[in-house]
């Protein structure tokens, strides 16, 4: 577990003084980090950080008095003494935790959240086995989607049912769960059910924070079973917003004492909810007219209406707000039709031009290059809708698209001072300094925390490079072509056989099984941290032994080994500027990064606590990359 050092001090005095109120041992709080966020903007709404500080201190003490003293597992508190912006801070423990457990999880859920930045004036931190979360405003008190809704999935599932049987037992499971919590006091409920003939037990858990309404507890919970579909079959899932957490398991994760028969009041809801289910119950012949019917009705309103973001990508139940639709006329003269002196790069989803609108603006367009025209054009412009509506510093702003016959376009803002690779291989080489190497590792590190963990649903860019970032006026970097690997055709699952990426960045669980996850993102941005510090480039081909010589991880790896890895500090650096022992810290993060195991990376947040708080890598060794030879 990351720990931090703390922006706020005060929290110490009753965060690791306050064991011996533990009478119990700990014996799991279930520590899993799902997501931490922070909310670096509207800074103006603080203006005292230390009071504000001081604020966010006095409440945790208070919720962790009233868990540990009163044995509760969901508590609120406010504080907004000496003229300081009020906090308002809500904490919930899942119910089947013990009280020492729940206060183990709330006091890494303390130190955690305390990681955002002096003056945040939002955090939030979701694990396995409690929810932590502060604001400026107590309005999210009744928040149940917004800013989080996402799952996290397990592995496949490995038990001797068939994959569609788990699935099915599964989808029943929770579709009861999601009926049940609602009408339970606590709205808490956790249940275990086994497979026919003795087969594998499903133990399965949903709970809604406390200050929701019970509609609101229903539309969260149905929204994170719909999230839930990307896990099956998988071995486990975990599905959570701001409102509520979904979980099944084939593994236990709590007490057996803990369940609860949830069929009455899922039959209950059921016969209020939806009479013709009782019906079906009885005359299965009815339940399939009632799916023809409700098959006929979609699709009249799906005929009759504008193509909609599909189920699943939608932000706090409001529609996506759409790109700008743009003429391909007008594409075509800023780029002066799309002529070789525009062209600003070309990669393996098609090439760049940049473009001069009529009232100056420059933009960068980007003609998409489709092997499969016909089985991508369908989602094209859902996929462009939700890309569109991801926003954030470092990243690349898409802010419209073009459709004229087989062409698809898409236009960004457009970035003078180009791609990371010019600054470090090219013709801007040795122009970095270390502090703007170091906030430019930072900024992609803060990027891929929001594509994996802050966005509403969960997008893996697959191929992070220094081509792929871009550098703003101030050097800040934005990266790019997120998203565009959603729309190669037929690759919509994270196990996919179809490879989109570039080798020597590549993770080899991604390249050699075609196992994608967060962690292969992990993998790239670990060979990019190298590039930065070393200004060498990785040797593309290098990591599968396919050309001579060191490739950049071998010998990075094989520096560490012997305490000098200091020595891949690019020689165009000032001593001056930098602190070896710090450059050697970020490598080490890299080396974490490109672990051979996925599981042992870091995920993205992570990465950033380390980098921004370099002792606790103290107690953490990295393990070797994959294919390293030891001689």
């Amino acid at each position: 577990m990351l720990r931090p050092n703390l922006p706020f001090p005060l929290i110490i005095t009753f965060i690791f003084c306050s064991c011996s109120i533990l009478d119990g041992v700990v014996s799991d709080p279930q520590a899993n980090l799902l997501t931490r966020g922070c909310n670096p903007y509207y800074e103006f709404l603080v203006p005292n950080v230390t009071i504000f500080g001081e604020n966010i201190n006095a409440t945790l003490r208070d919720i962790r008095e009233q868990i540990s003293d009163q044995n509760k597992h969901f508590v609120t508190a406010q504080q907004a003494a000496n003229g300081g912006n009020t906090v308002s801070t809500l904490f919930q423990c899942r119910s089947y935790l013990s009280t020492a457990d729940c206060v183990a999880c709330f006091d890494m859920a303390a130190t955690d959240i305390l990681s955002c930045a002096a003056g945040d004036p939002g955090g939030r931190v979701v694990y396995d086995g409690c929810f932590l979360r502060y604001d400026i405003s107590s309005a999210f008190f009744g928040d149940t989607t917004q800013s989080i809704n996402s799952a996290s999935c397990g592995n496949q599932t490995t038990t001797d049912e068939p994959a569609s049987a788990v699935t099915s037992a599964v989808q029943q499971i929770l579709m009861n769960l999601q009926t049940a919590t609602p009408t339970i006091t606590g709205f808490s409920a956790a249940t275990r059910t086994q497979l026919p003939n003795n087969g594998s037990i499903i133990y399965a858990f949903a709970q809604c924070i406390e200050t929701i309404a019970q509609s609101k507890c229903e539309d969260c919970l149905d929204a994170q079973y719909n999230n839930m579909q990307t896990c099956l079959p998988s071995s486990d899932g975990r599905a959570y917003a701001n409102g509520c957490f979904l979980r099944y398991s084939i593994t236990s994760f709590f007490p057996d004492n803990q369940t609860i028969d949830i069929a009455p009041s899922s039959k209950q809801q059921g016969s209020r909810n939806n009479k013709g289910a009782i019906i079906g119950g009885v005359v299965g012949s009815v339940v399939a007219l009632a799916l023809i019917f409700l098959a006929l009705y979609v699709w009249i309103r799906r005929i009759n209406e504008p193509k909609r973001v599909p189920r699943g990508e939608i932000i706090g139940g409001s529609k996506l707000k759409g790109p700008t639709i743009y003429n391909y006329t007008v594409l075509k003269t800023a780029t002066k039709n799309f002529s070789e002196e525009n062209k600003l790069g070309e990669g393996g989803f098609g090439v760049v031009y940049k473009g001069t609108l009529k009232n100056g603006k420059g933009i960068a367009v980007k003609k998409l290059t489709f092997r499969q025209f016909n089985k991508m054009e369908e989602d094209f412009e859902n996929e462009v809708k939700l890309i569109s509506n991801v926003h954030h510093r470092n990243l690349v702003r898409l802010i419209g698209y073009c459709t004229h016959g087989k062409n698809r376009i898409l236009v960004y803002e457009y970035m003078k001072n180009s791609s990371l690779d010019i600054f470090l291989f090219g013709k801007m080489k040795g122009r970095l300094n270390w502090k703007q190497r170091y906030d430019i590792i930072l900024g992609i590190a803060r990027g891929l925390v929001y594509l994996h963990e802050e966005f509403h649903i969960c997008i893996i860019h697959r191929d992070i490079k220094p081509n792929n970032v871009l550098l703003d006026d101030d050097l800040q970097p934005k990266i790019a072509d997120f998203g565009l690997a959603r729309l190669l055709p037929e690759d919509k699952s994270h196990l996919s056989t179809k490879f989109a990426g570039t080798l020597g960045y590549t993770a080899p669980e991604y390249i050699i099984h075609g196992q994608l996850s967060e962690k292969a993102d992990v993998y790239s941005y670990g060979v990019v941290i190298l590039e930065i510090i070393s200004g060498q480039e990785s040797k593309a081909l290098g990591v599968y032994g396919d050309i001579e010589g060191e490739f950049l991880l071998q010998k990075a790896w094989k520096l560490y080994g012997k305490g000098m890895h200091g020595e891949l500090i690019d020689k165009t650096l000032d001593p001056i500027d930098y602190d070896v022992e710090e450059v050697k810290k970020v490598i080490e993060v890299s080396l974490l990064c490109t672990q051979a195991s996925a599981e042992i990376r870091p995920t993205m947040s992570e990465v950033v606590v380390l980098l921004q708080n370099k002792d606790l890598l103290e107690n953490m060794k990295p393990t070797m990359p994959v294919l390293i030879e030891t001689n």
